[in-house]
Protein backbone atom coordinates (compact mmCIF):
# COMPACT_ATOMS: atom_id res chain seq x y z
CA UNK A 1 0.00 0.00 0.00
CA UNK A 2 1.66 3.34 -1.20
CA UNK A 3 1.93 6.00 1.65
CA UNK A 4 -0.68 8.22 2.28
CA UNK A 5 -0.57 11.88 0.88
CA UNK A 6 -2.48 14.79 1.77
CA UNK A 7 -3.95 16.82 -0.79
CA UNK A 8 -2.75 20.55 -0.76
CA UNK A 9 -5.58 23.12 1.33
CA UNK A 10 -7.78 22.79 3.67
CA UNK A 11 -10.71 21.94 5.32
CA UNK A 12 -13.24 24.26 6.74
CA UNK A 13 -12.52 24.61 10.53
CA UNK A 14 -16.25 24.82 11.34
CA UNK A 15 -19.40 23.84 9.53
CA UNK A 16 -22.62 25.42 10.15
CA UNK A 17 -24.83 22.67 9.79
CA UNK A 18 -24.42 19.14 10.31
CA UNK A 19 -23.98 16.94 7.30
CA UNK A 20 -24.72 13.04 6.39
CA UNK A 21 -24.07 10.96 9.33
CA UNK A 22 -21.39 8.36 7.12
CA UNK A 23 -18.34 8.20 6.03
CA UNK A 24 -18.14 8.59 2.78
CA UNK A 25 -14.53 9.17 2.71
CA UNK A 26 -11.43 7.86 4.79
CA UNK A 27 -8.60 10.32 3.47
CA UNK A 28 -7.96 12.64 0.35
CA UNK A 29 -6.71 9.88 -1.99
CA UNK A 30 -11.06 8.69 -1.92
CA UNK A 31 -11.66 12.36 -3.34
CA UNK A 32 -11.59 13.50 -6.75
CA UNK A 33 -9.70 16.37 -8.24
CA UNK A 34 -8.27 18.63 -5.63
CA UNK A 35 -11.17 17.84 -3.50
CA UNK A 36 -10.31 16.76 0.24
CA UNK A 37 -11.59 14.40 3.00
CA UNK A 38 -13.31 16.80 5.41
CA UNK A 39 -15.32 16.36 9.09
CA UNK A 40 -19.29 17.65 7.92
CA UNK A 41 -19.66 17.98 11.80
CA UNK A 42 -21.01 13.79 11.81
CA UNK A 43 -18.97 12.28 9.25
CA UNK A 44 -16.69 12.77 6.54
CA UNK A 45 -17.31 13.66 2.79
CA UNK A 46 -15.38 14.93 0.01
CA UNK A 47 -15.26 18.74 -0.20
CA UNK A 48 -13.79 21.91 -2.30
CA UNK A 49 -10.61 22.45 -0.41
CA UNK A 50 -11.13 26.06 1.56
CA UNK A 51 -8.92 29.45 0.61
CA UNK A 52 -9.43 32.77 2.15
CA UNK A 53 -10.10 35.54 -0.14
CA UNK A 54 -7.78 38.51 -0.83
CA UNK A 55 -7.86 41.66 1.98
CA UNK A 56 -8.15 41.28 4.97
CA UNK A 57 -11.17 42.16 7.65
CA UNK A 58 -11.54 45.07 10.07
CA UNK A 59 -9.12 44.85 12.85
CA UNK A 60 -12.13 46.78 14.92
CA UNK A 61 -15.33 47.52 14.63
CA UNK A 62 -16.75 50.28 16.78
CA UNK A 63 -20.41 49.46 16.57
CA UNK A 64 -21.61 45.89 17.27
CA UNK A 65 -23.65 43.84 14.36
CA UNK A 66 -26.02 41.29 14.34
CA UNK A 67 -25.39 38.27 17.50
CA UNK A 68 -25.68 35.89 15.06
CA UNK A 69 -22.94 33.59 12.65
CA UNK A 70 -24.40 34.44 9.26
CA UNK A 71 -21.35 32.75 7.67
CA UNK A 72 -18.43 30.70 9.05
CA UNK A 73 -15.36 31.73 6.14
CA UNK A 74 -15.24 33.55 3.39
CA UNK A 75 -16.48 30.55 1.09
CA UNK A 76 -19.97 31.41 2.03
CA UNK A 77 -19.92 34.99 0.93
CA UNK A 78 -20.81 36.69 -2.35
CA UNK A 79 -17.63 38.16 -4.48
CA UNK A 80 -15.05 39.71 -2.86
CA UNK A 81 -16.82 40.10 0.57
CA UNK A 82 -15.20 37.76 3.70
CA UNK A 83 -16.37 36.55 6.69
CA UNK A 84 -15.52 39.00 9.49
CA UNK A 85 -16.20 39.75 12.95
CA UNK A 86 -18.81 42.15 13.54
CA UNK A 87 -18.50 42.51 17.18
CA UNK A 88 -20.59 39.84 18.52
CA UNK A 89 -21.18 36.87 15.40
CA UNK A 90 -19.82 37.08 11.79
CA UNK A 91 -21.29 38.19 8.51
CA UNK A 92 -19.84 39.01 5.09
CA UNK A 93 -18.72 42.53 4.65
CA UNK A 94 -16.88 43.68 2.07
CA UNK A 95 -12.42 43.71 2.58
CA UNK A 96 -10.65 46.55 4.41
CA UNK A 97 -8.40 48.72 2.41
CA UNK A 98 -7.11 51.94 3.65
CA UNK A 99 -7.39 55.21 2.57
CA UNK A 100 -5.74 57.70 4.47
CA UNK A 101 -7.14 61.04 4.81
CA UNK A 102 -4.93 64.01 4.26
CA UNK A 103 -3.43 65.44 6.71
CA UNK A 104 -1.17 64.91 9.85
CA UNK A 105 -2.21 63.91 13.17
CA UNK A 106 -1.33 66.74 15.80
CA UNK A 107 1.40 66.73 18.31
CA UNK A 108 -0.22 65.98 21.59
CA UNK A 109 1.30 67.33 24.87
CA UNK A 110 0.46 64.98 27.53
CA UNK A 111 -1.30 61.55 27.81
CA UNK A 112 -5.00 60.92 26.98
CA UNK A 113 -7.34 58.48 27.67
CA UNK A 114 -6.00 54.97 27.29
CA UNK A 115 -8.91 54.01 25.03
CA UNK A 116 -8.78 52.80 21.57
CA UNK A 117 -11.99 54.51 19.87
CA UNK A 118 -10.64 53.93 16.47
CA UNK A 119 -7.78 51.77 14.59
CA UNK A 120 -8.37 53.32 10.72
CA UNK A 121 -8.97 56.86 9.60
CA UNK A 122 -12.16 55.42 8.25
CA UNK A 123 -13.36 54.87 11.64
CA UNK A 124 -14.06 58.90 12.16
CA UNK A 125 -16.35 61.22 11.05
CA UNK A 126 -15.67 63.55 8.00
CA UNK A 127 -12.19 64.38 7.82
CA UNK A 128 -10.81 63.33 11.06
CA UNK A 129 -8.34 60.76 11.63
CA UNK A 130 -7.47 58.18 13.71
CA UNK A 131 -4.28 59.65 16.19
CA UNK A 132 -2.22 58.47 19.06
CA UNK A 133 -3.43 60.62 21.84
CA UNK A 134 -0.14 59.44 24.31
CA UNK A 135 -1.99 56.01 25.40
CA UNK A 136 -4.51 55.59 23.21
CA UNK A 137 -6.21 56.71 19.76
CA UNK A 138 -8.87 58.91 19.00
CA UNK A 139 -10.56 60.41 16.34
CA UNK A 140 -9.21 64.40 15.79
CA UNK A 141 -9.19 67.25 13.78
CA UNK A 142 -5.96 67.09 11.49
CA UNK A 143 -2.90 69.37 11.13
CA UNK A 144 -2.96 70.81 7.44
CA UNK A 145 -0.45 73.32 7.73
CA UNK A 146 -3.40 76.24 7.52
CA UNK A 147 -4.54 78.08 10.83
CA UNK A 148 -8.17 78.05 11.10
Amino acid sequence: MPPYKAKPGVCRSKILERGVCAEMCVDDSDCLNDEKCCSNGCGHQCMPPYTAKPGVCRSKILERGVCAEMCVDDSDCLNDEKCCSNGCGHQCMAPYTEKPKPGVCPNKLGVGACVESCSYDSDCLKDEKCCSNGCGHQCTAPYTGMLY
